[in-house]
């Protein structure tokens, strides 16, 4: 029997691979200028393996240089806010826990209005690094709020919501006080979470981030099942609460603050895909984690897609097209659990 679960698992991953293979490649294909499945699949061997197909300079310079960047860094933020969602939601015991549950993003939003308007940084830092640093102040600010009321799951998810109030009237006030009509209008798009500005430098850093929290979850694994029966379980089971809470709460903050600094503030990710993944493989870990992260990746792909599609020459901010999604796939997740009990 567990075997065969197993062997379902392994099917699983492998048809999502598949699938986020696919995604990609439809993704690099798919904008103003359509462009064929095959020459994205040569211009990807004449960069990848050297190959010597024939390709117009413009079609290998926008499959390369924008299309494969962009879809890159939309399957590695997915797959990390599915990780830290999954994360959240076992360590706190909350099942409406999700990545900015923590403030972050509310902090990374501070950080990167205050570079944007009012020249925080004195040119030094850049609209990125600005919500790096504001998601890591907001993240310690928590983190002390929190350790100060005892520590307790509750007390971690209270002190998140008063970090977020407070960035989040930060960020309103400086808009309000500071901003002129056309930088109020670029926090807005930023804010709702936009793919426009990536290139491959933010794959370099997207990529290797969502990959070593994968690993580092996964090494977890045993310690988040045992979190799911309490933190006094888990001690008898011999799980040091105070490591592991402190070394994955790190590990949330991180991508967190990456991915905000990235691309801007994207909901609803982090709180339906682990749900989604769980009501497929279940709640063990081991299972758990490689399918929400392939789920996450494959979700951000195919939400980047319909951002670009869904209006005639514009591009909607792909906040706004998880959210649309995001939101009634909660709802029946929901309904079904309520059924369910």
């Amino acid at each position: 029997m567990l075997r065969d679960r197993w062997w379902a698992l392994g099917a699983l991953i492998t048809l999502s691979l598949v699938l986020l293979a696919f995604m990609v490649s439809l993704a690099v294909s798919i904008g103003e200028i359509a462009i064929p499945l095959s020459t994205t699949a040569k211009a990807i061997a004449n960069r990848v393996f050297g190959a010597s197909f024939e390709l117009s300079r413009i079609h290998q310079g926008i499959i390369w240089d924008y299309r494969l960047s962009r879809a890159l860094v939309a399957a590695s933020v997915g797959a990390a806010l599915a990780l830290c969602g999954v994360i959240l939601q076992a360590l706190l015991r909350n099942p409406l826990a999700e990545p900015y549950v923590l403030g972050i993003s509310a902090g990374a939003s501070t950080g990167a209005v205050a570079v944007m308007i009012l020249g925080f940084g004195y040119g030094l830092l850049t609209l990125s690094s600005g919500a790096f640093v504001g998601a890591v102040v907001a993240f310690l600010f928590v983190a002390v709020l929190a350790a100060g009321t005892g520590g307790q799951s509750d007390r971690i998810v209270l002190a998140g919501v008063a970090g977020s109030q407070l960035f989040n009237a930060l960020t309103s006030y400086i808009v309000t006080t500071s901003a002129n009509a056309e930088q109020a209008r670029g926090v807005m798009f930023w804010l709702l979470g936009s793919l426009g500005g990536v290139r491959w430098s933010d794959v370099y850093l997207a990529a290797p981030i969502a990959l070593a929290g994968f690993i580092i979850c996964m090494l977890h694994a045993r310690a988040l099942d045992a979190f799911a029966f309490g933190v006094d379980a888990a001690e008898t089971l011999g799980i040091s609460v105070r490591r592991v809470r402190i070394v994955l709460l790190g590990l949330t903050a991180l991508m967190t603050a990456a991915v905000v600094s990235i691309v801007g503030s994207i909901g609803f990710v982090g709180l339906v895909i682990p749900h989604a993944a769980r009501f497929i493989v279940g709640p063990l870990h081991q299972r758990l984690l490689p399918a929400a992260t392939l789920m996450g990746a494959i979700f951000m792909v195919a939400a980047d897609i319909v951002s670009r599609i869904i209006i005639p020459q514009q591009i909607l901010p792909i906040g706004v097209v998880t959210a649309l999604f995001g939101a009634p796939a909660f709802a029946v997740i929901l309904y079904r659990a309520r059924t369910a009990a």
